[in-house]
């Protein structure tokens, strides 16, 4: 089964996306699972995950009502407030429907970096794990090292990790997102998404550019917690997802047909509970 284990879908004239914008060109309109599921079939891609993209928990369950439309989206990676007196059972009630995987606190958009550390998140992290959700961290790299502390402190909390934590783009991979990778890896409850890259990297980006980030990456989590998506239709702001999955397939190509599907499916399956 292979599996893109990060999308999204969205409405922008529901409201509550404070990020998108007209500014935001070609991403500020309507993006819908009809426009999507043909890049699926077209690729070979059985199913994909669907990811929120505001804060709201009315996006959740928008987002749950087209899982629930097309079976093909294999589940969603929702939104709770995670500081509120009644998190844990919020998080409750979100688990006892069949397509809630996950959930992710937008962090990256956070002025604290160490915000997830505060004791006030500390219930719904141990009721995220009490019943089973995967924790997605969005972060920027510089936000890395709270992950890794995170991790520690909550090793029965499957954490992945989206867009390889961002890392800072220059000729070669920076000394400080590469040394909190390594520092990450060493958590065996985190796994990494595969994904997100693109858009992060200049324009003409290939597999030439971001092999010695992807090459980092793996050697240090291995092909047993590399998970990959396309980060559609973010993607569609640098290039294509036959373009996305050119450059995947050729950073892949080293790896034996084992380790393709780990990467390609049968991790995100593992992880997410598919």
């Amino acid at each position: 089964m292979r599996i893109d284990s990060h999308f999204h879908l969205w409405r922008p004239a529901r409201g509550d996306y404070g990020w998108l914008t007209p500014a935001a060109g070609s991403l500020y309109r309507d993006h819908e699972p009809d426009e999507f599921a043909p890049l699926l079939a077209a690729h070979g891609i059985d199913a994909a995950i669907l990811v929120q993209a505001a804060p709201s928990a009315a996006e959740t369950e928008f987002l749950l009502a087209h899982a629930e439309l097309h079976p093909w989206i294999a589940g969603v990676v929702g939104w709770t407030d995670m500081a509120a007196g009644d998190a844990p059972a919020r998080i409750a009630a979100l688990a006892g429907t069949p397509k809630l995987l996950g959930l992710r606190p937008m962090l990256q958009d956070l002025s604290d970096p160490a915000w997830i550390l505060d004791d006030r998140i500390r219930p719904a992290l141990q009721a995220m794990a009490r019943h089973g959700l995967v924790f997605d961290a969005l972060v920027r790299a510089a936000q890395l090292p709270a992950i890794r502390v995170l991790a520690a402190r909550h090793p029965d909390l499957s954490i992945v990790l989206d867009h390889f934590g961002k890392p800072q783009i220059g000729d070669a991979p920076g000394s400080a997102w590469m040394d909190a990778i390594s520092a990450l890896a060493d958590a065996p409850n985190v796994a990494v998404k595969f994904s997100g890259l693109l858009t992060e990297f200049p324009a003409g980006a290939d597999a030439t550019t971001l092999a010695p980030f992807f090459d980092h990456v793996v050697r240090r989590f291995g092909a047993g917690r590399m998970i990959w998506g396309s980060d559609w239709p973010v993607l569609t702001m640098a290039g294509t997802y036959a373009d996305w999955l050119a450059i995947s397939h050729a950073l892949l190509a080293p790896f034996g047909s084992g380790a393709r599907k780990a990467i390609l499916g049968a991790n995100a399956a593992r992880i997410y509970k598919i």
